[in-house]
């Protein structure tokens, strides 16, 4: 890669919900940018630990034992093997950190998931 990236310019390249766009790769771990609202699935990644930052709007994190609200600018790590459901009342942008292996929806299988994911 020669030159920046622009994330304003590449969330603009895509409307779609839950639909993970990769926007770089380093060291074996891919960088994502996704649009969501609504409700997510319940999901666990066993291998992978996933990390959530978002850029616009509030997220929200449902643990088994707890919730966590995200807000602009803040960013919370899933580890590795916990499930989790994300929700977003409002339209949020978040970036995401995970390992290129690691799936959209784990090991659950739901209308949601996607198993190809694209680059932008």
């Amino acid at each position: 890669m020669d030159s920046t990236i622009n994330l304003k310019q590449k969330l603009s390249l895509f409307n779609d919900q839950w639909t993970p766009k990769i926007i770089g790769e380093l060291n074996g771990q891919q960088v994502k940018l996704a649009k969501l609202q609504g409700e997510f699935v319940w999901h666990s990644h066993e291998q992978e630990d996933e990390l959530f930052y978002v850029i616009k709007g509030q997220l929200i994190i449902e643990l088994m034992e707890k919730t966590i609200t995200l807000n602009e600018g803040e960013m919370y790590i899933v580890p590795r093997g916990v499930q989790h459901k994300p929700i977003a009342h409002e339209e949020c942008h978040v970036m995401l950190f995970e390992p290129a292996s690691t799936a959209h929806t784990g090991d659950v299988k739901h209308e949601l998931t996607k198993d190809q994911l694209d680059w932008i």
